[in-house]
């Protein structure tokens, strides 16, 4: 079931992000004692991070995952975990051994290796960040390759040759992004506004492999609402 929730500008979108992961926080520690959740790329999620040591939370109990990166060196950055690194996680009293960028420096093999390991003990996560590309990807599925949707898939997939560069990338299955108590997409601008079409009318882009058994909300500022 997806939930489309719009609002007029992009930093409504941004403040309700915001406010569905303080509550998801809060839930899930009252509940389970921690909160495991996966980050996105992006600018819309870059500008939410910024927002989050303002967050009343118990910070040691936060454990944080990356759904893709790109096979790029530690301090590239254009990894993801670097960006989310400069834009919150440097100043989060989040203890270091609690936050888990994919080691894509030590190779696409090494890293899909060692992100399997991290991630075995772990059930559903409590919250999973996604955004949604111009041409319906999310993560690292793109179209016209295996989203792993399959119930037998494997929870990480290598890339080795995507649309967009660089070619290598390791994600996180479609399989194990659904497997989350909240799947919450953000999604802003009119470049997005023909994928937003494409998947409302139930089109098999990249980003409809995501089911999540609680449903799957998305969030969108006007400029991406289709016409």
């Amino acid at each position: 079931m997806l939930r489309w929730q719009w609002y007029e500008q992009e930093i409504e979108v941004r403040q309700a992000a915001t406010q569905i992961i303080a509550l998801a926080a809060a839930e899930a520690i009252k509940a389970r004692g921690a909160f495991h959740v996966v980050l996105a790329g992006g600018s819309t999620p870059r500008a939410v991070y910024q927002t989050l040591n303002a967050l009343p939370t118990d910070w040691s109990a936060w454990h944080v995952y990356f759904g893709d990166e790109r096979v790029l060196p530690a301090d590239h950055p254009d990894r993801n975990s670097v960006m989310a690194q400069n834009a919150w996680l440097a100043q989060s009293p989040i203890p270091v051994q609690q936050i888990h960028p994919i080691p894509t420096e030590l190779g696409i093999e090494a890293a899909r290796a060692g992100y399997l390991k991290t991630l075995a003990p772990l059930g559903a996560f409590d919250l999973v960040l996604l955004g949604l590309g111009e041409d319906g990807h999310t993560a690292s599925l793109f179209p016209g390759h295996d989203f792993g949707a399959t119930q037998d898939a494997s929870d990480v997939l290598l890339v080795n040759d995507a649309p967009k560069p660089p070619s290598e990338r390791i994600s996180l299955s479609a399989n194990r992004l659904s497997n989350a108590h909240i799947v919450l997409f953000l999604v802003t601008g009119a470049g997005k506004r023909e994928a937003v079409k494409r998947w409302m009318s139930g089109e098999a882009i990249p980003a409809a492999a995501i089911q999540c058994a609680n449903g799957v909300d998305v969030l969108l500022d006007r400029a991406a609402w289709p016409d």
